[in-house]
């Protein structure tokens, strides 16, 4: 009976220690286990951002921003080739000082969403999309040649269907793009420019 007894004595023993080892190692687990979770939350934060980042915005996003970094720049340029004139009606420079000064600084918010999203600033030539409302090369060589007069009329002409293609864009953006900025700069493109479409399109029956 003693001799059964230390048997179940030490049978118990032996579980008990088992038991302990075991729950040991779960114990021991566990916490590798969390601070490996947490690790990696942790030291994959800058990652997990990039998601959360990125989250922000989609790719009709990057496209509207991409497309109209240099949409706008042409329109500065057109704004800046008749500014250089002589003799164009002080409302036709007036507006493009308007035009200037409100897509200069457009061009370097977008520039900074896209650099901030980790994207390139400019198109890929392969993307298959065009950018409407573009003046071709011919154009702009016409509007540099010029005289004042003509240029202003010119200028109003190829202005006015630049505008027009700025806001098929930007309402584009308005329907399927995520990033509430760029989405809210679709819509302040759409009133700004639709206005001046119908203050260009007054001055041009004046000319």
């Amino acid at each position: 009976m003693n001799t059964a007894l230390k048997t179940l004595t030490v049978t118990a023993a032996l579980a008990a220690s088992l038991g302990l080892a075991g729950c040991a190692s779960g114990s021991g687990s566990a916490p590798t286990g969390g601070s490996s979770m947490s690790g990696m939350d942790h030291g994959s934060s800058p990652a997990s951002m990039m998601p959360d980042a990125n989250a922000d915005h989609n790719a009709a996003d990057a496209m509207f921003a991409q497309m109209m970094i240099p949409h706008h720049a042409q329109a500065v340029e057109m704004s800046d080739i008749v500014l250089g004139k002589q003799d164009v009606p002080a409302e036709v420079t007036a507006l493009a000082t308007k035009i200037k000064d409100a897509q200069g600084p457009e061009i370097e918010k977008m520039t900074g969403w896209l650099e901030s999203w980790g994207q390139p600033t400019t198109m890929p030539t392969d993307s298959g999309h065009g950018m409407s409302g573009m003046v071709d090369a011919d154009g702009m060589e016409q509007l540099k040649a010029a005289p004042g007069p003509e240029a202003a009329k010119l200028f109003l002409e190829q202005m006015i269907m630049h505008h027009e293609g700025a806001v098929e864009m930007a309402q584009q953006e308005i329907g399927a793009g995520k990033n509430a900025d760029a989405v809210q700069l679709g819509r302040d493109i759409v009133a700004a420019q639709q206005a001046e479409i119908a203050e260009m399109k007054q001055l041009l029956a004046k000319l």
